[in-house]
């Protein structure tokens, strides 16, 4: 996603995916816990991939999307279906992309931006771009936070203890050895703290701190047909949860986790690709509730590339682990591209994927479960895409079987503990539509894309609990010299919130309204005001957790 995009949902992770993607998202009331599911999977079955290293949460198995503020990063993207063969645990319904690309091109730039806006919303973000020939850096620091107290409409209740904050510090450095060689090296800081708001029937005192690092050192050596990336790196996550704020009393967890990658890429010919990758994974577990686990896991991996004819295009790949706490399965995709004509693509994918079970899982006090299987899912996917003029058109049909589900159900004792019982079968249709069109000084870019998903328990025959038959999109840009003008829509189809499918919880749209100008020729300044749930719509995306109505935000950015 372009920076353009970007900063019309500046915030968090959650609202920039939720209105420009078909990935669906809850959320337990605004700016707290949120999980996506990807194509009706669960929220541990998509990998979040921050510069090539899947950073999913090794006691959760999944990323809390609002802990993650799109600023910062170079591209935001989002990749549909199986990716297990290259990205490992959890790509199951598909990955979404974080990356940092360093410029080594003369430069020096500086951004600030300040946003403002409704119950006392404000973020802060500056970045600094730094580079030559031979160095280049980019430095950004983050700052957001909220009483995020507003009203519940159509009743007489505010949200209560909601109040967040979170900052972020991204480092990132580059040096050229020569033409050749390359070392780059990433970081990240996060800190955040969240009282958890109550909810339509029930208060809460509750607090939740997040401490989060990820460190990443890597060096990339080229020759005319090979290229060899090292990748060294160190993450840790680590969390307190207070039950109630007043109190010095919680619980608390975490996991450190090292790992070193290699890739090495051969061209045989322009024809002909072959990636080889290793990796070593060794994880430490930690908590008031998981006592000091540790866990090893070794990979080998095979990507090949071949273009068989002008038109005709395959790929496959093959992964294999060995760990130290599950069987691992053999997995594999291949994949097919046929161009029929110059502007029209057919795509074939099958693959076998998977997701481990996460430390919670495994050892949690009293309930985890050391003889979890892995969760295995089998997908074909099928998709067309039409380029003609301005117009892109892509249509995708998908199938996944999913066995061994891991879910946590009480015993006979009434204990709750995680076992493999579920069987799912997802299908569902993706359309996405594309516009753009430049006419002397206006610009129209109009986005329009829908998804129909069915994601149903084989034994219970009943739809998946959260999991939206339908959701649409669409953002329409208008632009004018300096002027520009964005309507985002969304409309998310109704969900059940019990497994028998008695009961659900009502569709519902929101529209938002953005305007930003551009107070001089030279793009130094610029101010945006924007309305949130521009028509007021009263919605909740979890059961009795009502979101904000209309709320605005006012940002000023400076460039140099």
């Amino acid at each position: 996603m372009i920076h353009s995009v970007i900063e019309k949902n500046y915030n968090s992770l959650t609202n920039l995916l939720r209105y420009n993607s078909l990935l669906y998202f809850k959320e337990n009331g605004n700016g707290m816990v949120s999980s996506v599911s990807f194509r009706g999977t669960t929220a541990a079955q998509t990998a979040v991939i921050w510069n090539g290293i899947n950073i999913n949460s090794q006691l959760l198995g999944q990323t809390d999307f609002n802990t993650i503020t799109p600023l910062g990063y170079s591209s935001i993207s989002v990749r549909s279906g199986g990716g297990s063969g290259i990205y490992g645990s959890s790509a199951i319904g598909g990955s979404v992309h974080l990356n940092n690309e360093l410029n080594f091109k003369k430069q020096f730039k500086n951004t600030l931006r300040v946003n403002l806006g409704s119950f006392n919303t404000q973020g802060y973000f500056y970045d600094l771009r730094v580079s030559d020939s031979k160095f280049a850096s980019q430095i950004s620091i983050s700052r957001n936070q909220s009483d995020n107290n507003y009203k519940y409409l159509n009743q007489n209740q505010v949200n209560q203890n909601g109040e967040y904050y979170n900052s972020g510090l991204n480092t990132n450095f580059g040096y050229k050895l020569n033409e050749n060689h390359k070392i780059n090296f990433y970081s990240q800081l996060y800190d955040g703290e969240r009282n958890f708001s109550g909810t339509v029937v029930t208060t809460s005192l509750s607090k939740y701190k997040d401490l989060n690092s990820r460190n990443l050192l890597e060096w990339i050596a080229r020759t005319t047909d090979f290229t060899s990336t090292l990748k060294a790196a160190y993450i840790t996550e680590e969390y307190k949860y207070f039950e109630n704020k007043n109190k010095d009393n919680f619980s608390k967890g975490g996991a450190n986790t090292k790992l070193l990658k290699y890739d090495l890429d051969y061209s045989f010919s322009t024809d002909f690709t072959l990636n080889s990758g290793f990796t070593y994974t060794q994880i430490n577990g930690f908590g008031s509730s998981i006592n000091n686990e540790k866990r090893e896991v070794g990979s080998a991996s095979l990507l090949a590339k071949y273009t068989l004819f002008p038109r005709l295009k395959m790929e496959a790949s093959a992964r294999q682990e060995v760990t130290t706490n599950y069987k691992a399965p053999f997995l594999y995709s291949v994949g097919l591209v046929v161009m029929p004509l110059d502007n029209y693509k057919i795509k074939l994918n099958t693959s076998k994927n998977f997701r481990v079970p996460t430390f919670n899982d495994l050892y949690w006090q009293g309930s985890g479960n050391p003889n979890l299987n892995p969760e295995l899912s089998q997908q074909v996917e099928l998709g067309q895409e039409l380029v003609t003029g301005a117009f892109q058109f892509v249509a995708t049909l998908y199938y996944i079987h999913t066995k061994d589900m891991i879910r946590w159900v009480p015993n006979e004792s009434g204990l709750w503990k995680p076992i493999n019982t579920d069987v799912v079968n997802n299908k569902g249709l993706e359309l996405i539509g594309h516009y753009k069109k430049r006419y002397k000084k206006h610009g129209f870019d109009l986005d329009v894309a829908y998804a129909y998903t069915s994601s149903v328990d084989e034994k219970k025959e009943k739809q998946l609990i959260y999991v939206p038959y339908h959701k649409l999109t669409s953002s329409l840009d208008y632009s004018f010299e300096n002027w520009s003008v964005n309507y985002q829509f969304l409309f998310n189809g109704a969900v059940f919130t019990t497994a028998d499918n008695l009961y659900r919880l009502k569709e519902y749209q929101v529209s938002n309204l953005s305007a930003f100008c551009e107070i001089d020729k030279k793009q130094h300044y610029k101010i945006g005001f924007q309305v949130m749930n521009l028509f007021n719509k009263s919605y909740q995306t979890v059961e009795i957790r009502p979101m904000p109505g209309i709320n605005y935000n006012l940002s000023l950015t400076i460039k140099y």
